[in-house]
């Protein structure tokens, strides 16, 4: 099981503005490991998109996602992901931070271990801060032994990687995070989107199907 949540990153000074940073990270609930964190300057789900697909292709496919009830999470995207992907999305009850303590404990950690050791290099760029943190959590926090597990949380994920599912098809990321809708196609062959027509296989006309897109660039639509 991972648990999954976002917490407020340091402030940074980007070309002389103040911009507030969020961390947004899973942490495996057995080993402590966390599959994959970053900071970004933003709380929407495209944030949560980047660090969930990272986490899958570095760590594994869990059984079980843990997170709370915040917009991102409740979103039809990420549910339909991880029903694509077998995955048992779990919300938290409202209001019950304690239900989440080892993703909580690990931002505690963050900030009492991490951000101390931050320059004002580090803070000047979101790059910057993201390699640091990554850097971090490589060389030390993944490397340091853990008091509730009386080892590395590394040497604790290694010892059960025999167990642990990988990506058959890492491209299936690009499509399954994707917003879904359904269209019915016209008799000419064509669907409407965003006000403008698109071409389908003829084989399609009469029939309802199901259009994947990305709401935040909409380049492309996939059947």
């Amino acid at each position: 099981m991972w648990q999954g949540e976002l917490s407020y990153g340091p402030w940074l000074n980007i070309n002389g503005k103040k911009k507030r940073s969020y961390l947004l990270a899973f942490i495996d609930d057995y080993s402590r490991v966390v599959p994959y964190g970053r900071f970004s300057l933003t709380e929407k789900f495209s944030g949560l998109k980047k660090v969930f697909s990272q986490a899958l292709l570095r760590r594994g496919i869990p059984d079980l996602v843990y997170v709370d009830n915040g917009k991102i999470y409740k979103s039809d995207r990420l549910h339909l992901a991880c029903a694509e992907l077998g995955i048992t999305l779990i919300h938290t009850k409202p209001y019950d931070a304690a239900a989440k303590g080892k993703i909580e404990r690990f931002f505690s950690t963050v900030k009492k271990r991490f951000v101390p050791l931050l320059t004002e290099e580090d803070k000047s760029s979101l790059d910057n801060l993201n390699q640091a943190f990554w850097q971090w959590l490589e060389t030390d926090y993944h490397r340091k032994e853990h008091s509730a597990l009386e080892q590395t949380p590394l040497k604790t994920y290694m010892s059960q990687i025999s167990k642990v599912e990988t990506l058959d098809d890492p491209e299936i990321l690009e499509k399954i995070f994707l917003k879904r809708d359904t269209r019915k196609v016209k008799h000419d062959g064509t669907i409407s989107f965003k006000k403008k027509l698109y071409q389908v296989p003829p084989s399609l006309i009469g029939k309802k199907i199901e259009i994947r897109f990305d709401p935040e660039t909409k380049d492309e639509l996939y059947i």
